[in-house]
């Protein structure tokens, strides 16, 4: 599935677990899911914290674990 394909969502990074998931509270819903950092993300060291804003890419098929695709400033 393409990045294209997926919703984009914003939401707040509540908790970072090993392995590079993170817990992520989406604003529109008060819905948590589990997300991991992008390919270009991990490639140009982007850092992600508790309490970053993101946009996360969510697939139509699973609706509970996302893609991180930006972080707000």
């Amino acid at each position: 599935m393409a990045k294209d394909d997926l919703a984009q969502v914003d939401g707040k990074v509540i908790d970072a677990l090993a392995g590079g998931l993170y817990k992520v509270q989406l604003e529109n819903n008060n819905f948590v899911i589990s997300a991991k950092l992008c390919g270009k993300m991990r490639r140009f060291n982007i850092r992600v914290v508790v309490g970053d804003r993101v946009s996360v890419g969510v697939s139509p098929y699973d609706p509970t674990h996302g893609l991180i695709m930006f972080r707000h400033k």
